[in-house]
């Protein structure tokens, strides 16, 4: 009895060594601006899935309710809505150096599960800021393997490069980065299911330094793998939370994530140090539901906006 105890206690030893101890760290000094989306009468969100900000500070939200894309003023103004007849299942939204605002669409959710055959979806479109379709990567309606050149299965985010070459995260089914041009044609992949570096489980969002480092959230895994352009591993994270949405800010040189499981967004230094931390569970302003923050953005005065599922909305934190 005494051996099967001691071989129990070792066992347990072993595998809670497996697991990194979660990294906190100080609160940053942002505070919630309640009240900050002032929509219309008669809208609402609907799960808010993406948003991003451009070069005026402008916020484009990207959700799953009658009006997929909408853009705000940094005081919470609309100035406009579209995509209506576009977006299947919004995911990710990003304004390139342009301006130019692409949106992936994730191909799942309700009209697929009930009629797959109806649903479009698996795309990313490359829009003008009036809805403007530019540009379509992916086959609309029919997704591809993990070695598809041309087709994508449920992917979720998209970053550009300084010279426009574009990395999106695919995603849901595949498990795979796919590298383009900025005129879409295709140049590399890297990325297959499993656990080990340079394979993922659930790629939720990707994101690149000054640097050109790209940074993947292996979300299922509750890691952050870090890569050369190429796809060379270089790095991972497995004590900072679960990854889901990232926002690369170049003049602290920080990435800032949303840790979906444990209800915050916290700051990071590119060497996985935890420099601050913004939240917690609740439904109420200033803290994250039961889901977590699903994407956030941060525009040029500090401000940090994001963006959740299940509470439905989009918060600012202002300095």
């Amino acid at each position: 009895m005494r051996v099967w105890f001691f071989l129990v206690a070792a066992l347990a030893v072993t595998a809670t060594s497996g697991w990194a101890e979660l990294k906190s760290g100080p609160p940053l000094p942002h505070k919630v601006v309640k009240n900050w989306a002032k929509l219309p009468p008669g809208w609402h969100f609907g799960e808010c899935a993406g948003v991003s900000v451009d070069k005026d500070d402008n916020v484009w939200v990207y959700n799953r309710g009658k009006h997929p894309v909408i853009q705000f003023d940094k005081n919470g103004n609309v100035l406009q809505s579209w995509g209506e007849d576009i977006m299947t299942w919004p995911h990710g939204i990003k304004v390139d150096l342009d301006g130019n605002i692409w949106t992936v669409d994730v191909g799942f959710g309700v009209i697929t599960y009930l009629n797959p055959s109806s649903a479009n979806g698996h795309v990313v479109f490359k829009l003008t800021p009036a809805g403007q379709v530019l540009m379509t990567i992916g086959r609309v309606g029919f997704p591809g393997g993990n070695d598809s050149k041309d087709g994508f299965n449920q992917p979720t985010a998209v970053a550009f490069a300084p010279n426009g070459d574009m990395y999106i995260s695919d995603g849901y089914v595949n498990s795979r980065v796919i590298k383009f041009n900025k005129d879409g044609d295709y140049l590399l992949h890297w990325g297959k299911k499993g656990t080990g570096d340079g394979e993922f489980n659930l790629m939720h969002d990707v994101a690149l330094d000054s640097q050109g480092r790209v940074y993947v959230a292996d979300r299922s895994n509750k890691r952050v793998q870090i890569f050369d352009g190429n796809g060379k591993f270089l790095a991972k994270w497995t004590d900072v939370g679960t990854p889901w949405g990232f926002h690369y800010v170049a003049k602290e040189n920080a990435l800032y994530m949303c840790d979906a499981s444990n209800s915050r967004v916290v700051k990071l230094s590119l060497d996985g140090q935890v420099l601050g931390v913004l939240g917690g569970p609740g439904r109420v302003p200033g803290k994250f539901g039961p889901a977590g923050p699903h994407h956030m953005a941060v525009d040029s005065s500090g401000a940090i906006y994001v963006a959740e599922i299940q509470n439905r909305w989009v918060q600012k934190f202002a300095k």
